[in-house]
């Protein structure tokens, strides 16, 4: 953890019993110090900060308020806590906390999905809703989905993978089974939710630009009372046949600035996966790629 810190802020770190010293620059000092009072306050809060933590902590240290960011624990499960990792992603979180409807947009990796089904069983577990809901539109299987095997969920199911892995990271397998026999999570294809009135309950639509308009008009006006919506994408990668609009770039041109709706914005930076991906999607960026929707 030291020699990581020492690495990052490029400044001499010494360990003198339960005394650090710190020798560089002004600059690079008040770094160092902004790191280790962010490392000791999250470990006396009872966190378990890990060299990540210490990287995490250096990038926000010029603005401050790195410890505030990575301590908003969200949920705990088995030991392990999830909680935002960028000033993007903790915004992301009180969005939601604060707003009946948020949308999260930004590229693969900055915890949109994630962040969000965990706000939702944590809702789930408070009591302040009575159920879960994702869903996402099936767009790479045609909506048809008639050639595959099946009935309509298990041709379906494997768009909903990610949505299942993310649950099954945040509540106990036999649980979750029990839930999803009882209603109290439910997985379903876009086109299920037409004709429904969503009450009393946290509803997730996950890669949304993928849906056209009608169907985020459709799916937004299923809002029933007691009820709160986060919908997440990528308005890089519209999967939409024919270059038709994004449901979700008309709906960020048509509600910014609706009472009740949050949009949040997530970049390249806040890519909590390996540094590979961050690499991967600059190449795509460089390469013209993010000009697809």
């Amino acid at each position: 953890m030291l020699r990581r810190v020492e690495e990052l802020v490029e400044c001499e770190v010494v360990v003198r019993g339960n005394e650090i010293v710190l020798r560089g620059t002004e600059e690079a000092v008040e770094r160092a110090e902004a790191v280790f009072d962010g490392l000791v306050g999250l470990a006396e809060e009872g966190h378990h900060p890990t060299p990540e933590t210490a990287e995490r902590l250096y990038k926000m240290s010029d603005e401050g308020g790195g410890r505030e960011v990575l301590g908003d624990v969200i949920l705990t499960h088995r030991g392990r806590r999830v909680a935002p990792k960028t000033r993007n992603q903790k915004a992301y979180t009180d969005a939601i906390r604060q707003h009946q409807v948020v949308f999260g947009i930004g590229p693969a990796g900055t915890g949109k999905t994630y962040l969000a089904v965990a706000l939702a069983v944590e809702a789930l577990n408070r009591g302040e809703v009575s159920r879960i809901i994702l869903t996402r539109p099936a767009v790479e299987a045609g909506e048809s989905l008639g050639y595959l095997p099946g009935d309509v969920m298990a041709k379906v199911d494997p768009y909903f993978r990610p949505l299942y892995d993310a649950l099954y990271e945040m509540v106990d397998p036999a649980k979750f089974q029990a839930h999803l026999e009882r209603g109290i999570i439910e997985i379903a294809p876009l086109a299920f939710m037409r004709g429904r009135t969503l009450n009393d309950a946290f509803i997730i639509l996950d890669e949304a630009q993928n849906t056209t308009p009608p169907q985020m008009k459709m799916f937004l006006t299923r809002l029933g009372f007691g009820s709160k919506m986060v919908i997440t994408g990528d308005i890089t990668q519209v999967d939409l046949p024919n270059a038709r609009i994004s449901g979700l770039q008309d709906a960020r041109n048509t509600l910014t600035g609706v009472e009740g709706v949050s949009f949040v914005g997530l970049r390249r930076d806040d890519i909590v996966r390996s540094d590979l991906v961050m690499r991967i999607v600059d190449a795509y960026e460089g390469a013209g790629e993010g000009d697809r929707a």
